[in-house]
């Protein structure tokens, strides 16, 4: 008679997923801007916020949003995290900043990396610019901006982030 057999605890199975995007009509908008190398949002008609990306509807409202606004590369920092573990396939090298940063212009913020900064010296409400890849290497992406880096502009304060009087131009 043969022995008992261990219970399977662990099975390693590595997973490798392919993912197929499909924008929108406001996404394709944002991305085809980007592009060309300008940061765009769309103004909600109602409560006059602006997003960025382009949803193509007010998050806090609920109606279509259509009208486009040219945002500036520049903006603040709303919150960042310091990342101190390597993660698997990442070709960046820890400690590295992600930061959530809202553009002038707009009312919301996204993400990206922060850098020429030293980590421990970034904070909420620090003034930064984008640095983007030359031209020729533009896609239909974020990462035609390198990172953004801090500038010589006095903080905003926490509670105006978001707030500011919104001065995109309307395209």
């Amino acid at each position: 008679m043969s022995e008992p057999q261990a219970d399977v605890t662990v099975v390693k199975s590595p997973v490798y997923l392919k993912y197929r995007f499909t924008a929108g009509s406001a996404p394709a908008r944002f991305l085809g801007r980007l592009k060309e190398g300008v940061l765009t949002g769309q103004r909600c008609p109602r409560c006059s916020n602006v997003y960025i990306p382009a949803r193509g509807s007010c998050p806090a409202c609920g109606v279509p949003t259509e009208k486009e606004v040219v945002l500036s590369d520049k903006g603040t920092v709303q919150s960042f995290t310091i990342v101190s573990i390597p993660i698997p396939g990442n070709p960046i090298e820890p400690p590295y900043i992600v930061a959530n940063i809202v553009p002038d212009g707009a009312n919301i913020s996204f993400i990206h990396l922060l850098s020429e900064c030293v980590n421990e010296e970034v904070h909420i409400g620090q003034r930064v610019q984008a640095l983007w890849k030359p031209a020729a290497e533009w896609g239909y992406s974020m990462d035609n901006i390198r990172y953004f880096r801090p500038l010589d502009e006095p903080d905003v304060a926490v509670d105006r982030i978001g707030k500011l009087p919104v001065t995109g131009l309307e395209s």
